[in-house]
């Protein structure tokens, strides 16, 4: 048995990664999830700002066709009546989405917050960059 160690040739001989490599492949692998969190994170205030102002604009369209006076739900016309449940379903898709992707932003706070917790030595890097 001993004799298969010994046949082995000074070339084959195992040896371990230098620490300093190991400490770049275990920062780069930290990085590239900061990295996708990021991105997400970006991605979800892009589409939360977006979101809000398109919200904003069909929420003043629709306090346009609504009107001022009490009674004028009564003799208004169909296709107007149409268009305010039209900007009602709108409106109420667009706070539901909103109030997910606040959700959602809140979470991948979360996980940068943990991953700088759980990872201070990248964390620091990342920080420096």
């Amino acid at each position: 048995m001993f004799q298969l160690f010994s046949r082995a040739k000074t070339a084959n001989q195992f040896r371990a990664r230098n620490a300093a490599r190991d400490a770049e492949t275990d920062a780069a692998r930290v990085g590239s999830i900061v990295g996708a969190i990021e991105a997400a994170l970006l991605a979800a205030q892009a589409e939360h700002a977006g979101l809000s102002e398109r919200l904003h604009d069909v929420l003043a369209r629709a306090a346009i066709t609504v009107g001022t006076e009490t009674d004028e739900y009564i003799d208004r016309a169909p296709e107007d009546t149409a268009l305010q449940n039209q900007f009602s379903t709108e409106i109420a898709n667009g706070e539901r989405r909103l109030r997910e992707l606040e959700t959602s932003m809140g979470h991948y706070q979360f996980l940068k917050t943990v991953l700088a917790t759980r990872f201070p030595e990248h964390a620091a890097a990342d920080g420096a960059k």
